[in-house]
């Protein structure tokens, strides 16, 4: 069998839903096979809450959910310590740096409805530093899984704290969940905070900066 053969099908999209889009160019990448799979087995939920797949607004609903789902999924194919390695430099540097206000969007693993917000990410050097955009990547690879707020936050910790061997990690997710909102205790403005430190953010001097500096409006 060839490698061609083995290769997944892939298509991209240039087009949104409607039409081709205005002002940019949209590209999308899907597995095909994953699809046709998710999009079956939408069409039957559809039906098993009452509804009419074949009725004209209904259409093509399952094949955009699917889509939707292998986007808001696609943190699965990617490796987070891969993304650090990619951009690492040789710097003298052992003061703190801090990403802050990182938009994060994922979704709860239990009701599989969206939780979102904002993840600050600091991180003091030992002889690395990383390119100021992979820390974004970093929250991105394991946001877009089904999650819990808890464990996604020792994850972006791991990830860092792993591969630049740093003198200290420091993450904290502040984020909404919608299944709090929406259903179950129906609780509009609760916001859960989770932290995770390592190393020089242990000490109550290092930590207590950290916090000051992601509370402050600096720009």
């Amino acid at each position: 069998m060839s490698n061609e053969t083995l290769k997944p099908m892939m298509i991209e999209n240039n087009m949104d839903d409607y039409g081709p889009m205005d002002g940019y160019r949209k590209r999308d990448i899907y597995n095909m096979s994953t699809i046709k799979g998710l999009a079956s087995h939408y069409t039957e939920i559809l039906k098993l809450i009452g509804e009419d797949p074949s009725r004209e607004g209904l259409e093509k609903t399952p094949e955009r959910v699917a889509k939707a789902m292998q986007f808001l999924t696609h943190g699965y194919d990617l490796d987070a310590e891969e993304i650090l390695r990619s951009a690492m430099f040789k710097e003298d540097y052992k003061q703190m740096v801090i990403v802050k206000d990182i938009e994060l969007y994922s979704m709860c693993e239990h009701h599989m409805i969206p939780f979102f917000g904002k993840a600050h990410v600091a991180y003091i050097p030992n002889g690395q530093i990383v390119g100021l955009s992979k820390i974004p990547r970093v929250v991105d690879a394991f946001a877009r899984r089904l999650q819990v707020q808890e464990r996604l936050t020792t994850q972006i910790k791991d990830a860092i704290n792993n591969t630049l061997k740093p003198l200290g990690v420091a993450v904290v997710i502040e984020a909404q969940h919608m299944c709090m909102s929406m259903r179950g205790i129906q609780k509009q403005n609760s916001v859960t905070t989770t932290s995770d430190f390592t190393g020089a953010f242990l000490v109550d001097k290092t930590r207590a900066e950290f916090i000051h500096l992601i509370g402050s409006r600096l720009h």
